[in-house]
């Protein structure tokens, strides 16, 4: 079975209100899982992380054991994050390289087959569009929560 995994990570600011988009389909193009995730104040590349541990979280949850033999391709709109993934560039921030290090973990055990490709901008709109869903989200709850200090 092969799973194509979009992964898209934001912030508005950087820190700023940040948040996570994944969107994973089979083989064929059917959706297999949404998800979209507030992150509270981070920079982008740590939401861009984040975004990657989150969807590979989903897909262990729902294909345990499996995982090891399938086909599982990850593709995103970071240039940086793919070569920092895929051993090209080193990751020299501490925060950035726990995430780093928490997905390299997941790959040895649980993603023998994981290949990252980077695609343009335009090739992850769903990814996109659910980080941006979730940084509104924040953004509102965050309104919310100023008014209702005062």
């Amino acid at each position: 079975m092969k799973i194509i995994m979009y992964s898209d990570g934001g912030s508005r600011g950087n820190p700023g209100p940040a948040g996570a988009g994944v969107y994973i389909e089979d083989g064929e193009g059917k959706v297999v899982k949404k998800i979209a995730k507030f992150l509270g104040k981070r920079t982008n590349n740590w939401a861009e992380y984040e975004a990657v541990v989150l969807g590979l979280e989903a897909l262990k949850r729902q294909f345990g054991e499996k995982l090891r033999s399938m086909d599982i391709e990850l593709r995103m709109d970071s240039e940086l994050i793919v070569r920092q993934l895929n051993g090209i560039y080193r990751v020299k921030n501490p925060d950035l390289r726990e995430k780093y290090m928490k997905i390299q973990k997941m790959r040895a055990e649980d993603f023998l087959l994981l290949k990252i490709k980077h695609i343009r901008r335009e090739k992850n709109k769903e990814a996109d569009a659910l980080a941006n869903e979730a940084m509104d989200a924040g953004e509102s709850l965050r309104h919310i929560d100023m008014h209702d200090k005062s």
